[in-house]
């Protein structure tokens, strides 16, 4: 019997074609955000512990002045809008599982009707410095203090489903070690998948995956 197709796919860098935490960091945060940055790639800090320094140092007021930088430079990956209206006709469930914040994740998304399908991270303005939440943080097989912890999410899902992960980084690594296909837009993810004899297939625009998942239709078995 055909297992149901289930589609987690990642936001920052992947939908959007380029890291939007680090152009908010590069535009609104003092010089400091650059060791932060270098201590999460370096793994020296868990994922969650240098997003939520990386925001702390930016004043909760400056909150509109980025949600509108986003919205005018924020590009979306060609091909989104179709992959979308792809995967409703073909009943494919998608799912966004973002590293980044909800406070301009939904906002970015919203032209897309995807709100009721998003996982990503919280946001609280009511402090003098950006505070953020955590709703989906890491289960009891994980313990890389990931924030959004997108493993966790997808072995919330059954393997009932055939599990496709679309994504970029260091954030998409280890759902990529649990899932049944990988997409890879970044050569990060995708020397990853060849060090760890993941299945994977990289693609520029969500027009190759469209063209993929046709060609699949009797492979996700």
């Amino acid at each position: 019997m055909n297992k149901k197709r289930i589609i987690f796919c990642d936001f920052d860098g992947t939908i959007t074609t380029s890291d939007n935490i680090i152009a908010i960091m590069k535009e609104f945060a003092p010089p400091e955000w650059e060791e932060i940055k270098d201590q999460i790639l370096a793994r020296e800090v868990s994922i969650q512990e240098g997003v939520g320094a990386l925001f702390s140092t930016l004043p909760s007021h400056r909150k509109n002045d980025i949600l509108q930088f986003l919205l005018e430079r924020a590009v979306i990956r060609d091909g989104f809008e179709e992959f979308v209206a792809y995967t409703r006709n073909e009943d494919i469930e998608l799912k966004i599982v973002s590293g980044g914040i909800d406070f301009f994740v939904y906002p970015l998304l919203k032209p897309y009707g995807l709100e009721d399908h998003i996982y990503c991270n919280g946001s609280d303005f009511s402090g003098d410095r950006i505070r953020i939440t955590w709703p989906y943080t890491c289960d009891a097989q994980c313990t890389n203090g990931c924030g959004c912890c997108k493993p966790s999410i997808l072995r919330t899902y059954s393997d009932d489903y055939f599990k496709i992960v679309i994504g970029d980084s260091v954030t998409d690594l280890e759902a990529a070690k649990v899932a049944d296909q990988v997409y890879a837009c970044d050569d990060y993810l995708i020397n990853q998948c060849e060090e760890l004899n993941l299945s994977y297939k990289r693609f520029e625009s969500f027009h190759e995956i469209i063209e993929q998942l046709e060609q699949q239709k009797e492979v996700a078995t």
